[in-house]
């Protein structure tokens, strides 16, 4: 058991999790945010990430090796620093301050042989040339002589029981040789898997193409679904056909947009940096957000037309969404296409119903009133759509509904009307 001391920056959806596995490695842990609530949440050992348990909090707790605050001083004489703080997009371009933020922090409490380790998703050189100075800048000490620094992206799959942050191999990089070994110690202790590769821009490019990837294949299918629907064709069909193909075909489904931190935005620092540095357009890019933007425009414009069929306007219907989370089994509704329909929804005159379990009720508009999946809200509901499949809906209460419904995720298996 190491009597290292590890700070996780951010006790999210990616530092929650690093946090609870680095205590069960044997370190001593202290997991920082600003977020009072969340402080308090915790140290109340009530999780809010779905991957830890209100259970697994209490044993790490107990353990009297974790704890979360939001006072800076709980950085001092730590060995390690993780920095899982988030990386928005502001006005369409990359917003840096929470990293430059902790950068700040951690390099006052910053001492001889420590390591700090970026895990945020970025473009490639934020590590080099932005966290680096500041630690300098601040601590007074030199990277590299000094202290250790490295990048490893963060690959946590929210609601995913099979994949989880140990079993995931870890992608790491280091400065330099000895940061190298030191971020292979650490994360050596945490997962079953560690990929080095020669420096931290191509770890920050790898997160970046894996999401690059999912997003411009994702957008290829939605845009399929549009054409095939106007051409009478079933795409989820012809999907189906193709995934029986047992190589070179890799199966991605339509769906009503995208969201959470790494489709919306992660791509959109590539193509970012790409234009600062190089002068050109990521092309794939931004026809990728093109598509996947305008997806929710779509799915209103579709129930429009189905109640249109019904002799019904938008203006003064009930309209129920199911689920509200942009991801299945979670209650994450970052950049959920659910509240961007809402909006539209509620700006046409709906009244507009929204039923899930996990998000939190302050993450939403004021436009979307919470209700309970039942018969009561179906027979209330003038249509109803289906944007995140959780698990724990009863689909059945929808098979013989009167209201007009659309399953944006075929989850009702074609037996009402899909994307």
């Amino acid at each position: 058991m190491s009597d290292a001391k590890v700070v996780v920056v951010g006790q999210g959806y990616v530092g929650l999790p690093i946090a609870i596995r680095a205590v069960e490695a044997g370190y001593d842990v202290v997991g920082i945010d600003t977020d009072k609530n969340r402080v308090d949440a915790l140290a109340a050992r009530t999780s809010y990430v779905e991957d830890i348990s209100d259970a697994l909090l209490c044993q790490a707790t107990e353990t009297g090796r974790y704890r979360a605050s939001n006072n800076t001083d709980d950085y001092e004489g730590f060995d390690f620093v993780i920095i899982t703080v988030p990386t928005p997009l502001k006005e369409s371009l990359p917003d840096l301050s929470y990293i430059e933020a902790a950068a700040r922090d951690i390099g006052r409490y910053l001492r001889v042989g420590a390591t700090v380790v970026l895990e945020s998703t970025t473009y490639p050189g934020t590590t080099e040339n932005l966290v680096v100075p500041i630690l300098e800048e601040t601590s007074h000490l030199q990277a590299g002589r000094d202290f250790h620094v490295g990048y490893s992206p963060e690959r946590i799959d929210p609601g995913n029981k099979f994949f989880t942050f140990t079993n995931t191999p870890k992608v790491v990089s280091g400065i330099d040789g000895p940061s190298l070994a030191k971020v292979i110690e650490l994360y050596a202790a945490l997962v079953d898997e560690v990929v080095p590769v020669s420096s931290p821009k191509e770890a920050e490019l790898t997160k970046l193409l894996e999401n690059t990837f999912r997003h411009v294949n994702i957008a290829l299918v939605n845009e399929l679904a549009v054409f095939a629907h106007e051409l009478g064709i079933n795409v989820w069909e012809a999907i189906d056909a193709a995934s029986t193909k047992p190589f070179g075909y890799m199966r991605f489904t339509p769906g009503p947009g995208v969201g959470g931190h790494c489709l919306p935005v992660d791509p959109s620092y590539l193509s970012w940096e790409v234009r600062r540095a190089l002068g050109y357009n990521f092309r794939f890019v931004e026809l990728a957000n093109d598509v996947n933007d305008h997806m929710p425009d779509y799915v209103v414009r579709r129930l429009m037309l189905g109640l249109n069929s019904r002799n019904r306007s938008v203006k003064g219907s009930t309209v129920t969404l199911v689920g509200l989370a942009y991801k299945k089994n979670t209650g994450d509704a970052r950049q959920s296409p659910a509240l961007r329909i809402a909006e539209q929804l509620d700006a046409l005159g709906a009244r507009v119903l929204g039923c899930d379990p996990y998000v939190e009720p302050h993450r939403l508009h004021a436009d979307v009133e919470l209700a309970p999946f039942d018969a009561t809200t179906i027979a209330a509901s003038d249509a109803i759509v289906v944007i995140t499949d959780h698990d724990c809906f009863e689909y059945g209460l929808l098979e013989h509904a009167d209201a007009y419904v659309l399953d944006t995720r075929r989850r009702l298996e074609g037996r009402r009307e899909t994307l």
